[in-house]
């Protein structure tokens, strides 16, 4: 293999992305949490701070981790990461397809960490509200049932039955999926992974979570008030690369956002704004109004780049800006515990990445 060919190219851009994040454009100064109370307290919670202001890669190289024991063990119990081990273990069999793209459970668990932890306001937290965020209460309490979360039955069964098996926190384990599922996708970023949250029982507030047919200024609007800048949203908006729509229009159930929706590529920046798109392919109507919003289209038009420069622009900028998602409503920030170490390669190189419609 050659240093001209593309997929060595996306392996060395992704490789390049964990070491330097891309500071061509202004951080979003707003913290959250207990970093935005009393400040970086610890290693880290600075660590944390400087991956929200971009001076600090949001993405992991990996790191061989071998678990010091089972789990119930002295020795799996006095190292916070080793039962993570394990429940990363049984989601990479979760989430692979039998044609080692990620899945229809990947795609859930990654929707499930965004609706888990987009049900936080900073303007209801300045009222006094400060509840909702990532928390683990669309599982714990019941949120399950509101229509926005419809679809994600199965794959809340699931993170039940993990968490009965491994003992860990809702909140931490929606979360852990998230990111889990995401570098289980060929060319996907391996996202910094924390625990330590605290779960909650207590519904989070109700109508904070985006409407595919919402418009734009509105959409952007509602991610501000979560602390989440119009760049960042542009670059969460690409999680559609590898979602399949099942509720939106019941005719087209199972219709991808781009053709290749079993690989985290950045086919869906480029097919959200063609007028046409290949048959099978559904684009909902909030993606193409962002990405033609004036605020959004110039770093849409960024990460739609060729030769991987698009590739590694968008995976740095999606992990910094999920990174922040995951931690709204978390207020001990600088008690949690980085256990990235423990997920599962990135796999910058795929062979077949780019067949259509191949879907696990």
């Amino acid at each position: 293999m050659t240093g001209s060919h593309p997929l060595h190219q996306i392996r060395q851009a992704v490789e390049e992305a964990a070491d330097a994040p891309d500071n061509d454009e202004p951080a979003n100064n707003r913290m959250i949490g207990d970093l935005a109370t009393v400040g970086a307290t610890t290693p880290v919670g600075q660590s944390i701070q400087n991956i929200l202001l971009r001076t600090e890669s949001a993405e992991s190289k990996f790191q061989l981790y071998v678990p010091p024991g089972l789990p119930g063990t002295k020795k799996c119990k006095a190292d916070t990461c080793c039962i993570w081990w394990y429940v990363s273990l049984a989601m990479t069999a979760a989430f692979n397809g039998p044609t080692l793209r990620c899945n229809d459970v990947a795609r859930a668990a990654i929707r499930l960490g965004f609706h888990d932890a987009g049900t936080w306001s900073s303007s209801l937290a300045a009222a006094g509200k400060d509840f909702g965020g990532a928390d683990g209460s669309l599982i714990l309490a019941g949120e399950i049932s509101r229509p926005e979360n419809k679809g994600l039955e199965q794959i809340v069964a699931q993170m039940k039955i993990w968490q009965k098996t491994f003992g860990v926190g809702m909140a931490d384990l929606i979360q852990f999926g998230a990111n889990h599922a995401v570098v289980t996708c060929p060319l996907g970023p391996r996202i910094r992974t924390f625990v330590g949250r605290k779960d909650s029982s207590s519904p989070a507030p109700d109508g904070l979570l985006p409407s595919a047919t919402a418009p734009a200024d509105d959409l952007i609007k509602l991610f501000e008030d979560k602390t989440i800048s119009a760049h960042e949203l542009a670059a969460l908006m690409g999680a559609h690369s590898t979602s399949r729509q099942f509720n939106f229009n019941s005719a087209q159930s199972g219709a991808p956002q781009d053709g290749t929706p079993g690989v985290w590529d950045v086919l869906y920046y480029n097919q959200t704004v063609q007028n046409t798109v290949p048959k099978g392919v559904l684009r909902l109507p909030s993606d193409i109004a962002l990405a033609a919003h004036p605020s959004i289209s110039p770093e849409w038009q960024k990460f739609s780049q060729g030769n991987n420069v698009g590739q590694k622009h968008w995976n740095e900028d999606y992990a910094t800006a999920y990174t922040r998602l995951s931690l709204l409503g978390v207020n001990n920030i600088n008690n949690l515990t980085e256990c990235s170490r423990v997920l599962p390669p990135a796999r910058p190189d795929f062979l077949g990445a780019f067949k259509l419609f191949v879907t696990g």
